[in-house]
């Protein structure tokens, strides 16, 4: 089993900046792919950022001119640096591991933290 979890949300003007946190522990395997998703309520949860252990990096399209993903594979951590916020970046972030089994894959989500964006 894999833990995940994420620290940094909270409470932020437009044109601010928040850096989210994500530390995964449990059975990790050595190629494994950690990211961001966000959901706002009746919306479907959507990609933001995902970043492998060979540094391959997965931006939503109309998010990667202000968000930026980093991870240390040592300590299967990952941030997502996000800049020039807007009201409609607010949502939940959840934090993604997914990694290789026998026959298949498996995907695991942290509880979320609540970014929240005032105008």
């Amino acid at each position: 089993q894999v833990q995940l979890v994420e620290s940094g949300g909270g409470l932020v003007q437009a044109g601010g900046s928040l850096r989210l946190s994500c530390a995964a522990s449990g059975i990790i395997y050595r190629d494994n792919t950690m990211g961001w998703y966000r959901q706002v309520p009746g919306n479907q949860r959507e990609l933001v950022a995902a970043i492998t252990t060979g540094g391959e990096i997965k931006y939503a399209d109309s998010l990667m001119d202000r968000f930026s993903i980093s991870r240390d594979k040592a300590q299967n951590t990952v941030w997502l640096q996000m800049n020039s916020l807007k009201p409609e970046d607010t949502g939940r972030y959840y934090c993604y591991l997914g990694q290789p089994r026998t026959f298949g894959w498996n995907d695991y989500w942290g509880q979320g933290t609540q970014v929240t964006v005032s105008e």
